[in-house]
This record gives structure tokens, C-alpha cells and sequence, in this order.
């Protein structure tokens, strides 16, 4: 039998989960970069190509946050051909399978546009930044646009979102957790998680002057 489509669940999650209770972040300068931190710890100590080529995508992630970029599918891809060590990284022409295969992402005529839409949001919606962060980086997650490595560019794109604002978190270990479509609690969650981790940083860094 087919497992349900845990995109469209993930999409009706998306919908109803309350993120306008998400935490405030204050632009403040941070003790540390915790991404460059996570590549050049734990992940360079498992396997020093993948953190070269995440500090890589994370370079340019910032530097397109910093020209303020649109956030579309394109600009995910670069970041994927630096992650990956690949010319093309074209979006999935298949269902995907995750969580031995728990979870799958269907593929419909509509789910790059969908994908398109909720992007954007990432930047043109009122609600929280911490919020906004933490749908892109589930939007990636469960839209699954690649054949590998999303949970890279999830927190990719959790990162970008935040850099866009000047916000920077001193720690994203914490971020490394499963995620499931149909969780709309963990969702929520996650923005609040966003928001301890900047606060921890902004103690630790002091205020801006």
C-alpha cells in the first residue's frame, strides 16, 4: 500500500499551526557564527570534504542574503551545487522517500509552484522572523526538492532567512533533530527554538551599540 502523501499532510500543518506566537529576535551582534562552528566541529571531524563544501554554500547563502536575492528554487540550487559538488542540481522528478520510508513526498503538476509560493512567504509574510525561518526550513524539508542532501539545505535556507534580517545564531546543533510532516506542535516548536538559540547568542554577545 502507498504511504499518505506527507507533503499535502505537511502543507494542512503549515496552514493551521499558530506561528504569529513565535519569539521576537533582536539584531545583535553573536558570540559566534554557529553554522561555521557546526561545519568546522562535528562536521569536519566526520568528513572534512563535506564541511568544506557547506562552508562553501554557506558563503554564498550569505552573500545572497546580503544583496538581498528573491528566494526562489534557483537560488537553493546554487547553494545545492556547492553542498553537493555538482553542476546541476534540478528539482526531483519523483516521489521522494524519507524516514525508512515513513514519510513521502508526492510529486503533483503543481508542487514546484506550491514550493515557489511558500518561498517567498519565507520574506513577504508579517508574521515573526523566527517563524518565517522555521517554515522554510520544513518547507524544504517536506517539499524535498532534491534527490540528496535537504536537510543541508534546509538549514541552508533556515540560515539565509534569518541573514537577511542580520540575525545570526551563535549555535545550530540543537537545530539537528527529526522533523515530521505531520507535527504541528514540533513546528511550532522549532520557531520557539530559533528564538532561545538567538536569545542564548544576544546574552553571550552583548547588546549592539
Amino acid at each position: 500500500m502507498t504511504a499518505a502523501d506527507s507533503l499535502a499532510v505537511w502543507l494542512r500543518v503549515r496552514r493551521e499551526t499558530d506561528w504569529r506566537h513565535a519569539p521576537a529576535l533582536r539584531r545583535v551582534p553573536p558570540s559566534s557564527d554557529g553554522f561555521q562552528a557546526w561545519c568546522e566541529g562535528p562536521v569536519r571531524r566526520r568528513d572534512p570534504v563535506r564541511a568544506e563544501r557547506l562552508l562553501a554554500a554557506h558563503a554564498v547563502a550569505r552573500a545572497d542574503a546580503a544583496r538581498r536575492a528573491p528566494l526562489a528554487f534557483a537560488l537553493l540550487a546554487g547553494w545545492q551545487r556547492e553542498v553537493l559538488g555538482v553542476r546541476e542540481a534540478p528539482f526531483r522528478v519523483t516521489d521522494a522517500y524519507a524516514k525508512a520510508g515513513r514519510e513521502r513526498y508526492g510529486l503533483t503538476p503543481r508542487t514546484e509552484a506550491d514550493f515557489a509560493a511558500c518561498l517567498r512567504e519565507a520574506t513577504t509574510s508579517d508574521l515573526p522572523l523566527a517563524a518565517r525561518a522555521a517554515r522554510a526550513y520544513l518547507d524544504v524539508a517536506f517539499f524535498h526538492p532534491f534527490t540528496d542532501g535537504n536537510a543541508r539545505a534546509a538549514l541552508l535556507t533556515l540560515v539565509h532567512v534569518l541573514a537577511r534580517e542580520d540575525v545570526v545564531l551563535s549555535q545550530v546543533g540543537p537545530l539537528q533533530t527529526t522533523r515530521y510532516a505531520d507535527d504541528p506542535t514540533g513546528a511550532a516548536d522549532l520557531a520557539t527554538l530559533i528564538g532561545v538559540l538567538h536569545h542564548r547568542g544576544a546574552d553571550w554577545g552583548g547588546d549592539a551599540s
